[in-house]
């Protein structure tokens, strides 16, 4: 980057209005945004990070007061800011993440303007982008979407029909148990979000009735370590979507739920229904007060076990291929059973002054004027490369692997970014020339 353009970066970003022309922009600041950040300044192209709200703003507003990471802090592995704390094995809570990332800005010192929007990016005919935004519009040469794909909280309409003295909110606004209203609590998706929002309600004491979807569990330690260190150490966390038996339709799982807190334990939904909590199938329609289940708990809960046993299997497998020294083998035993299901749940019956939605966001690429989307309205690319010459994502859920959308393996991924940024300059300079 030469030094007037480095100079013309700094004007714009501190009057916070849009660059007239930059090489690269990039679309949101998260970790992916920085990470892509920091190696676009190691390669010295001018780029600037647009950002809607500010740097890191889901992991400092979306979480709620107890969270915690599902994975150890070994595996925070950011570029050129890896986990340095006194507690490897552990796992940050909100806090502490929000101050490694904020350690991790200001290593980057990004060119970002924060507070504002990305309204449209439109492709030109000679290949660059209209990128139109809230402070004006850049010319940008290539386009890098880094907002990830967690936008549109998703409500099912039928909440619109539910008594309106009961609370509604998604997991998005959950803070603390507190702050909810008197009486029990329904939430609604056992995803990892939805669990974990279960259990602090639960270890809070608050009666809690929970709407058991799909979502498959793992354990959290296993013959002597953390599940996520036999996997590692296994090669998973390495594996390319193209190599996953479900190849892309891995980036439409659910996440295994687990817990990280107070020093990680399993969750298991049959231990809380032992314990006084209230586990339904999947919700299935409401008329008035009264909502219906579907007949899934049962099957739910055992394909749940059936990975959990089948991720330690493989472990088993493992230990025994290596000749590794390991405590004994287990095999988990259900410890509860439904009885009969409970197609329906009376809200004022029940008690219930609250419901939390758990049931995920949709992707909103509304503003991307580029043809790169399939017919659900997810990206097509390959790691992170599409059709369109140029544009690139960053920082989603399998992206290329496991850790793509995580802090262990987003750097993978921005470095690969970035190379194809640096061909895509270097063959455009190399045809400028030859004209």
């Amino acid at each position: 980057m030469s030094s007037a353009q480095t100079s013309a970066l700094k004007t714009a970003t501190a009057n916070r209005t849009a660059p007239e022309h930059v090489s690269v922009a990039v679309i949101g600041g998260g970790q992916a945004g920085l990470s892509i950040s920091h190696f676009l300044k190691t390669r010295g192209i001018d780029h600037v990070v647009f950002e809607k709200e500010t740097a890191m703003h889901a992991w400092r507003t979306q979480r709620w007061d107890n969270f915690c990471l599902v994975t150890p802090n070994w595996q925070c592995q950011l570029p050129g800011h890896p986990y340095d704390g006194p507690d490897p094995h552990g796992f940050m809570k909100r806090d502490e993440i929000v101050a490694y990332l904020d350690a991790f800005r200001a290593k980057v010192a990004p060119p970002i303007l924060e507070g504002v929007a990305v309204l449209r990016v439109t492709p030109r005919e000679d290949g660059a982008f209209v990128v139109a935004t809230t402070v004006g519009t850049t010319i940008a040469d290539q386009v890098v979407v880094t907002s990830g794909g967690y936008h549109q909280p998703i409500i099912p309409r039928l909440a619109e029909r539910l008594p309106g003295h009961v609370a509604q909110l998604h997991s998005e606004q959950y803070r603390n148990p507190q702050a909810l209203p008197d009486g029990a609590v329904l939430v609604v998706g056992s995803g990892q979000s939805g669990a974990q929002i279960a259990e602090d309600l639960h270890l809070a004491g608050r009666e809690v009735h929970l709407a058991v979807g799909d979502a498959p569990r793992c354990a959290r330690f296993y013959r002597g370590r953390d599940v996520v260190a036999w996997l590692h150490d296994m090669g998973y966390y390495d594996m390319p979507v193209e190599k996953h038996p479900l190849r892309e339709g891995v980036r439409d799982n659910t996440n295994h739920y687990v817990t990280g807190r107070d020093g990680g334990r399993d969750i298991d939904l049959r231990r809380f229904a032992l314990e006084g909590m209230r586990l339904y199938g999947l919700l299935d329609g409401a008329d008035g007060a009264v909502l219906r289940f579907k007949d899934t708990l049962t099957a739910a809960l055992d394909e749940a076990d059936r990975v959990y046993n089948g991720i330690n299997a493989a472990i088993d497998k493992w230990i025994a291929e290596q000749g590794i020294e390991a405590p004994p083998a287990s095999v988990y035993t259900p410890v509860w059973q439904p009885d009969a299901p409970s197609p329906t749940l009376d809200l004022d019956a029940a008690g219930i002054g609250s419901i939390i939605w758990c049931i995920g966001f949709r992707p909103d690429f509304s503003w991307l004027d580029a043809p790169v989307f399939n017919g659900a309205g997810h990206p097509k690319h390959h790691r992170g490369v599409t059709g369109t010459p140029g544009v690139y994502f960053l920082g989603l859920p399998w992206l290329h692997t496991w850790g793509s959308g995580r802090f262990s393996g987003v750097a993978r991924d921005a470095a690969h970014i970035a190379d194809r940024i640096v061909e895509r300059m270097q063959a455009a300079t190399n045809l400028s020339a030859a004209e």
